[in-house]
């Protein structure tokens, strides 16, 4: 799993049947630290399956943890949004939610 920052969305005016109503996000890779998550500059663009918008942290998985989730048996789909993140408790302690340079 993955916890990323949503940057923004992709506009597809053609995709595969499977595709179509699945929203597109582009996904920034965060790198968690114990000051908070640095940017890593490494994006993705991951299929929403939780109607998330852009600025919020989330949590990713990718190959067939995509594929099995709810609704997505037969969506080609690689990388999926699949919650977004409330708090997270790493390095002994609660972690900041902002992003440090």
């Amino acid at each position: 799993m993955i916890i990323g920052l949503v940057k923004g969305h992709v506009v597809s005016s053609a995709k595969v049947t499977n595709l179509e109503g699945k929203k597109l996000l582009v996904v920034e890779i965060l790198s968690p630290t114990s000051n908070g998550f640095e940017h890593t500059d490494q994006h993705m663009v991951c299929v929403d399956a939780v109607q998330v918008g852009e600025g919020a942290l989330v949590v990713v998985v990718q190959g067939s943890s995509a594929r099995i989730a709810s609704g997505m048996a037969d969506v080609p789909v690689d990388a999926l949004v699949v919650g977004i993140v409330d708090s997270v408790q790493a390095f002994g302690q609660q972690a900041a939610l902002e992003i440090v340079s």
